[in-house]
């Protein structure tokens, strides 16, 4: 048996940009991404605190400490520059592995930068 567990997580990111005229996915600040153990292209869900949405789509790799959180295509009309969002991501592990997993948190600033 095979468990979808909770992998990686930036907690209350703060929309940078919203590109409607983008082919799909999220652009997030590559620190951010280290820090939440997500790869570039992984899936991932973005729950958004300001109006309850949730969506799924991949992630793409942005400007190293530019704090950049642009949600592009159809997802950018899920949020509004401002919006807090939660990124999450999944990994599917056996009940062994999952036991000892321990998931990587971002914890972003105001202006979704790491401190210390």
């Amino acid at each position: 048996m095979m468990l979808q567990m909770f992998k990686g997580k930036i907690h209350r990111a703060t929309v940078t940009e919203a590109n409607l005229n983008y082919v799909g996915s999220i652009t997030i600040d590559a620190d951010l991404l280290e820090a939440a153990n997500i790869l570039e292209g992984e899936r991932v869900q973005i729950v958004n605190n300001n109006n309850g949405e949730r969506l799924e789509t991949y992630t793409i790799k942005g400007e190293r400490g530019s704090g950049v959180i642009c949600l592009n295509g159809a997802a950018a009309r899920k949020t509004q520059v401002g919006d807090v969002v939660i990124i999450i991501s999944y990994a599917w592990m056996t009940p062994e592995e999952a036991k000892n997993f321990k998931p990587s948190l971002a914890f972003p600033d105001e202006n979704n930068l790491l401190n210390g």
